[in-house]
């Protein structure tokens, strides 16, 4: 699984990551499993106009997962294929033939994040990025649990809409 046979730690760190997107886990749906067969209806439902809907959080879930990829692999800002960053807006039209491809997008960039995981060095798993006061092995805690809050609040916005 990991670059370094012996490094469990980058093991579990990718079970810890899969788990809060797409494997079976002791806390209720994933990510996936919280989007999986909604109608382009409850993706733009909204609880408040000014609030999120299911579709601008998934964008959201994609982009910090290209966040924490850039951070892991150094890569300059700048490379997402959405905007603006944090909360890119949902497209103009949205159907569901442009759903299925921000649903790619989203697993696009956890498997480029998975990767990143797997090819990092676990040496550095304790040390810093630049500029950050977070440790490397935060950032990949705090992308699972990223997921996980999302997963909940997508469940909360399903429930809210019956």
């Amino acid at each position: 699984m990991a670059k370094n046979k012996t490094d469990s730690r980058i093991a579990l760190l990718i079970e810890i990551l899969d788990q809060a997107f797409e494997r079976e886990a002791w806390h209720g749906p994933n990510l996936r499993g919280s989007i999986r067969g909604l109608s382009v209806k409850q993706l733009l439902w909204r609880p408040s106009p000014k609030r999120h809907n299911i579709w601008e959080i998934v964008l959201h879930t994609a982009y910090w997962k290209y966040a924490v990829r850039r951070r892991l692999t150094g890569e300059k800002k700048g490379s997402f294929p959405r905007s603006p960053s944090d909360w890119p807006r949902i497209p103009e039209r949205p159907d569901s033939k442009v759903w299925k491809l921000d649903l790619a997008l989203l697993t696009d960039q956890h498997r480029l994040l998975r990767q990143a995981i797997i090819d990092f060095p676990g040496s550095k798993l304790n040390s810093h990025p630049p500029k950050s006061k977070l440790r490397y092995v935060q950032l990949v805690y705090g992308i699972a649990s990223h997921d996980i809050y999302h997963a909940g609040q997508i469940q909360l916005l399903k429930r809210m809409q019956k």
